[in-house]
Order: structure tokens, then C-alpha cells, then sequence
């Protein structure tokens, strides 16, 4: 493999779509080893097409707001690889969306979804529609005429997508009855579903459990475990508050949250009561960094800034891409931090992932660590095939066994000589193998 002619050749091609590059970098420094010691995969040009995604939608969504006025966003559905099942990624509504994140979403997810041992395939799609500040009116709406162009292109079979930033339960709920009534089919053609209506228990919860699960596989490779363990968390989405939730089961103390307006830092613990006012807050769309402080007297918060300055056992990062740079992982490491689990999608630079490594601190990257939203949604298709719900215990049984298997698959293939585990490299050759084995033995599609 000549990976700075591939990148050169990317750049080219795919001008300005940083993320993207990014991605795409990073797994392939990861598997360049692996891949040279396999000379099928280079006869089968399986990195020129594995970077490449096989099909991208775009499509204008007309939708009128409120007062009779017409709006026009964009959409995307970007089905990357389905080499070992149906496209499998999911819709994110939020203005920053452009091609460059999706693509970059979509490459991670093809590995991410590997690692989880289930039959799915990577994509993924959006909006650069913002449901902040809408009424549940407009969204319908929107939701309604975005599903009206998608509906074409997906199935249970296909490609089935699911939730993410600005896509809840709401959202999922209205662009699966425009589905349901164009399809005239009651499929699991969306995951992240309501409970009535063919949902998993603990969905939400799923990728913030999943990846207190893995750090905790982390950690009990250094004989520790979360009790008694200071934790940093960034954003308040359903994934910051599945990992506070858990890790206070489990002893730590959770003492940050974030949005983009700064950070708070409340030295007496986030959880219970405190947890329960920040979910209120957020189902009624208001800002919950600032009202948290003044509510709870001992909590700081901290104008501008991010988390990462509080000292610190365990950093989660959950909130968004790039949020965590050099200067922040340096100050993670001279604060003493011993564990860096990513439960965001590439949370982290290229620099404080190298800072991270350099002075051997336990790190995992987005697509192992928070493979157990996708996981549950696996679970959830499962389910919905079956036409049965399982307990939300067998459910968390389910996914604490698949995040101990990624854990165990990384270790295997990321242990380096000297004993310490590159998770980064573990993730993208476990990854990687099983699509790559998979391509092979579907021929040149």
C-alpha cells in the first residue's frame, strides 16, 4: 500500500472534505501492516474501493414552517459499504451536516458496525435542517418530506437508519409513519423506534452504557474498575447521559457536562436528582449548561471552555467531532488521567490521540468504544424480524457481551510488543479484516 499517493489521489478527488480525509487516514495508517502482509486484498483493489462509497443520495427537502412560509434544506443518504449486510448508519439533523461529516460517519461506521459482530453494512445521512427552536409541527413537516425522497432507497434488507444528533424518538416517529404509509409495510426500516411501535428497551441509553462497558474492559486490564474513579464528561446527549448514568452504577463520580456555551463542574457528583432536571431541561429545548449552576449552588460553570481541564481518572468524551485537541490531552496527562474512552464519533485530534499514545495512557477510539448504540439497534432489528421485545435485562445483557467482545477483539490485534494496547490499531485491523474477507468473497461489485 502507497498511502500518501491514496491520500494524494483522495484530495484530489474529494477537495476540502477534511473529516472525511481525516477518517479515512486514520484506518488506513492503522491497517497498512496487515494489509501489505495480504497480498489479495491489493490484487482485489480493496482499499480503492472500500474508501469510495458505493452510492451517495442528495435531494432538496422543501417543508413550510408555521407561519406559511416555504424552507428548502438539503439531504443526504450516503450507503458506503454493504459488504456484510444492509447499510446500517445513522440521520443527523443539525446545521454543520455537509457531505464531508456524513462521508466521514459513514467510512467509520463500516468498521464500527464490523466490530460488533452483527450482519450490518455502513451509512449514513442528515439534514442540514436544525429541529432547535421548531415546533413539533414544522418537524413533522420536515420529517415528513425528507422521508419522502429517502423512502426509495432504504428497506429492512437495504439500508436502515437510525437516529443521531438533532434525530430522537420524535423524529424517528414521524419519518417512520411516512414510510409505513408509503411503503404500506410496518418493517424495521428505522431503528431507535418507540417502544409501541417496534423499539428496543435502553436504546437510548445504549451507546452511553456501551461505552462505560468498554472503558471498563480497559480498565480492568490495569486491575481497576470505575469505584472511587473521578470522571470528565463532555456534551448531555442521549450518550453523556447514558455514560453518567452508568458509571454512577458502577462508583465512579461523574463531575462535567458541556454544551456550546462551556462547561459545568460539580465536585459533589452529577447523578439521581441532578441527572433527572437536565432531562427535563432538554426535553423542553432549553439550554441546560447555565441552569444547572443555578440550581445546584456548588456547581461551576465555566464560560467557553471545555471539560478538559478538570482533573480527572477517566475522560468520556461525548459530544462531537474534533472537540478534544493537542493542548487539551496535555493537560488530561499532567492532571494524572489513566483512561481516554471516546464515546463520541472522533471526538479526539489526530494530535491528542498521538500525546495519548506517546505517554502510554489507555485510549479507545468512537468506533469500538461507542459501537453499542449501533450494537442496540442491531438488537432492535433482531427483535422486530422476530416480532418480539426482549427485557431491557437481556437487552443490557446482550450489549455488555458485544462491547466485551470488541474490547477482546482490539486487545488482539492492537497489543504491541511492549505490552501496551493500541486500541486504534486493534479496532481498524479487526474491522477492517472482517469486511476486507468479506469483499473478497463477494467478487469485484
Amino acid at each position: 500500500m502507497n498511502l500518501e499517493k491514496i491520500m494524494t489521489d483522495l484530495e484530489k478527488k474529494h477537495p476540502g472534505e477534511v473529516e472525511y480525509l481525516q477518517a479515512v487516514r486514520e484506518v488506513l495508517e492503522s491497517i497498512e501492516e496487515i494489509y501489505n502482509e495480504n497480498p489479495q486484498f491489493e490484487s482485489a483493489g480493496i482499499i480503492e474501493r472500500v474508501v469510495e462509497p458505493d452510492r451517495i443520495l442528495t435531494f432538496k427537502v422543501p417543508w413550510v414552517d408555521d407561519s406559511g412560509k416555504v424552507h428548502v434544506n438539503l439531504g443526504y443518504r450516503v450507503q458506503f459499504n454493504n459488504a456484510i449486510g444492509p447499510y446500517k448508519g445513522g440521520l443527523r439533523f443539525h446545521p454543520s451536516v455537509n457531505l464531508s461529516i456524513l462521508k466521514f460517519l459513514g467510512f467509520e461506521q463500516i468498521f464500527k458496525n464490523s466490530l460488533t459482530t452483527l450482519p450490518m453494512g455502513g451509512g449514513k445521512g442528515g439534514s442540514d435542517f436544525d429541529p432547535k427552536g421548531k415546533s413539533n409541527a414544522e418537524i413533522m413537516r420536515f420529517c415528513q418530506s425528507f422521508m419522502l425522497e429517502l423512502w426509495k432507497m432504504i428497506g429492512p434488507e437495504t439500508d436502515v437508519p437510525a437516529g443521531d444528533i438533532g434525530v430522537g424518538g420524535r423524529e424517528i416517529g414521524f419519518m417512520y409513519g411516512m414510510y409505513k404509509k408509503l411503503s404500506r409495510e410496518h418493517t424495521g426500516v428505522l431503528t431507535g423506534k418507540g417502544i409501541n411501535w417496534g423499539g428496543s428497551l435502553i436504546r437510548p441509553e445504549a451507546t452511553g452504557f456501551g461505552a462505560v462497558y468498554f472503558a471498563q474492559e480497559m480498565l480492568k486490564t490495569k486491575n481497576q474498575d470505575f469505584k472511587g474513579k473521578v470522571v470528565a464528561i463532555s456534551g448531555f446527549g442521549n450518550v453523556a447521559w447514558g455514560a453518567a448514568l452508568k458509571v454512577t452504577e458502577l462508583g465512579g463520580k461523574v463531575v462535567t457536562i458541556s454544551g456550546p456555551d462551556g462547561y459545568i463542574y460539580d465536585p459533589d457528583g452529577i447523578s439521581g436528582e441532578k441527572i433527572n432536571f437536565l432531562l427535563e431541561l432538554r426535553a423542553s429545548n432549553q439550554d441546560i449548561v447555565k441552569p444547572y449552576s443555578y440550581e445546584f449552588p456548588n456547581a461551576q460553570f465555566h464560560q467557553g471552555k471545555r471539560p478538559w481541564e478538570v482533573k480527572c481518572d477517566v475522560a468520556l468524551p461525548c459530544a462531537t467531532q474534533n472537540e478534544l485537541g493537542k493542548d487539551d490531552a496535555q493537560t488530561l496527562v499532567k492532571n494524572g488521567v489513566m483512561c481516554v474512552a471516546e464515546g463520541a464519533n472522533m471526538p479526539s485530534t489526530p494530535e491528542a490521540i498521538e500525546v495519548f499514545q506517546e505517554h502510554k495512557v489507555m485510549f479507545a477510539p468512537g468506533k469500538a468504544v461507542n459501537a453499542g448504540g449501533v450494537a442496540t439497534s442491531g438488537l432492535e432489528m433482531s427483535q422486530n424480524s422476530m416480532k418480539l421485545n426482549w427485557s431491557s435485562e437481556e437487552v443490557d445483557m446482550r450489549l455488555h457481551q458485544i462491547m466485551k467482545n470488541i474490547h477482546e477483539q482490539c486487545v488482539k490485534y492492537g497489543t504491541t510488543a511492549d505490552g501496551y494496547v493500541n486500541y486504534v490499531k486493534g479496532a481498524n485491523v479487526a474491522g477492517f479484516l472482517k469486511v476486507a474477507n468479506a469483499m473478497l468473497d463477494l467478487g469485484v461489485l
